[in-house]
């Protein structure tokens, strides 16, 4: 045994196991595929036989294009597995397991100790990052139960995300790409699309989602090439728009007249059509019914979610609208603050935002799309993370973005704040993000967990 290697306790936590792995191995993205590898290997190879899987990769949607392709094909009465990540509040989110005939269900707390206790034996003192280990355990997990489908996404880039060992997906999805995680995947938006193309494998169809220039589009073709795999590229082999309040999808088979999807925002018609794009690419079919069923059924927590209960709802203004999200990035400031606008054409109301933020966001890129929409930014720590920005600092760089801002101690705090220091014509709508660790905070104050 060596000297690193402790016994476990057993009534460890997947909190206690991941928080002992946290303090030994650095924290931190640390790009490579040589060190899971060993990993696996030693472990037998699971990724090797988990089921057949579709894998995405992007910078904006991945989680609920995965969202949208599980409600699918569940409601066609496969078994899913499904790997996502981050967490909102349990590492148990991010492993999703199969049902013997149709469905999923979030791994049980035994099962996931039991495969990181085991993940940690077998790798000893090596050099690892958590990530690695997390990306071990859904190999793991997946190889040991039956499924139809796995759902994978990928962490952080693609070309040497952890999740990039497996060697024959059914398909490839690129998801929109923009700039996020410079320091990591490059500075510009072709350098970034290269990174995420390293999905690509060897005659593996290729799910390509709108994207914000054709330069990206050609990063994806040039690497398509390279691998003989066929793409099939949003506004030229699919497409997808509303019409009348309906989710319209078309491709070479024909066009499909759909519900809206549940998930609001006008993004997720994106996000939607991806998936019915995606799964086709795999080549499984699905009846416009089993389609149309999953539109309706998806469920992604913390991606502008209603808070319809809760301590911080009692505490707000009655008759207030609260909502949640977890997008971080220049796109994604761009797609609330639409969707914002969206729901003020609907019904008019003051809007407010409560945001924290990572210190390795560009946080005036976020910020500047909601200027002349928001009439006021409270500005809040991250209580999980100490890589948050201080509110001190955040409210400088809302402010450098064009917008009003103070700093406030807690989420609580802004509520009093924008409870008592303000005067409305009508109950405000207040928006909370800038961070998935803010939304996993908020939910777990408010017993949200996903389930």
């Amino acid at each position: 045994m060596s000297k690193g290697y402790q016994k476990h306790h057993p009534a460890e936590t997947p909190d206690e196991v991941i928080g002992r792995l946290s303090k030994r191995h650095p924290p931190g993205f640390d790009l490579s595929l040589n060190r899971v590898r060993r990993l696996l290997e030693a472990l037998g190879n699971p990724h090797l036989d988990i089921p057949p899987a579709i894998h995405v990769a992007g910078t904006n949607g991945k989680g609920s294009t995965i969202a949208f392709m599980r409600a699918m094909l569940e409601a066609g009465g496969y078994s899913v597995h499904v790997h996502t990540s981050p967490h909102l509040v349990r590492y148990n989110e991010r492993f999703r397991l199969g049902l013997p005939h149709a469905g999923s269900t979030l791994v049980d707390d035994r099962s996931l100790v039991q495969a990181l206790h085991r993940i940690e034996r077998v790798n000893a003192d090596e050099a690892i990052t958590v990530f690695e280990m997390l990306t071990a355990v859904a190999f793991v997990l997946f190889s040991s139960r039956p499924a139809d489908i796995t759902l994978l996404e990928v962490g952080l880039g693609g070309r040497l995300d952890a999740t990039n060992v497996i060697e024959t997906p059914l398909a490839s999805v690129i998801t929109p790409i923009s700039l996020d995680h410079q320091a990591y995947l490059g500075d510009t938006v072709e350098k970034i699309a290269g990174e995420k193309a390293g999905i690509i494998k060897h005659g593996v169809p290729v799910v390509a989602a709108p994207q914000m220039s054709d330069r990206v589009f050609d990063v994806i073709d040039y690497a398509a090439a390279r691998a003989h795999a066929q793409v099939m590229r949003s506004g030229q082999d699919w497409t997808v728009w509303s019409e009348r309040g309906r989710l319209v999808y078309q491709d070479e088979e024909g066009l499909m007249d759909l519900s809206m999807p549940k998930l609001p925002g006008h993004y997720q018609l994106i996000n939607a059509g991806t998936a019915i794009a995606a799964i086709k690419a795999a080549g499984i079919s699905l009846s416009h019914d089993e389609i149309e069923s999953g539109l309706k059924s998806v469920e992604w927590p913390g991606r502008l979610q209603k808070l319809k209960e809760g301590p911080l709802f009692d505490l707000a203004v009655p008759g207030s609208e609260i909502w949640l999200d977890g997008g971080h990035n220049p796109s994604a400031g761009e797609a609330l603050a639409s969707a914002m606008a969206d729901l003020e054409e609907r019904v008019e109301r003051p809007l407010f935002l409560i945001a924290g933020m990572l210190n390795t966001k560009d946080p005036v890129g976020f910020f500047k799309p909601f200027a002349g929409i928001v009439r006021h930014v409270f500005t809040v720590p991250l209580r999980h993370t100490p890589n948050g920005v201080s509110p001190e600092d955040l409210a400088e760089h809302v402010m450098n973005a064009g917008l009003s801002a103070e700093p406030c101690d807690s989420v609580e705090d802004a509520i009093d704040l924008l409870s008592e220091g303000w005067r409305f014509e009508r109950p405000p709508r207040i928006l909370i993000g800038g961070s998935l660790y803010l939304v996993g905070e908020v939910m777990e104050d408010c017993g949200m967990a996903p389930v």
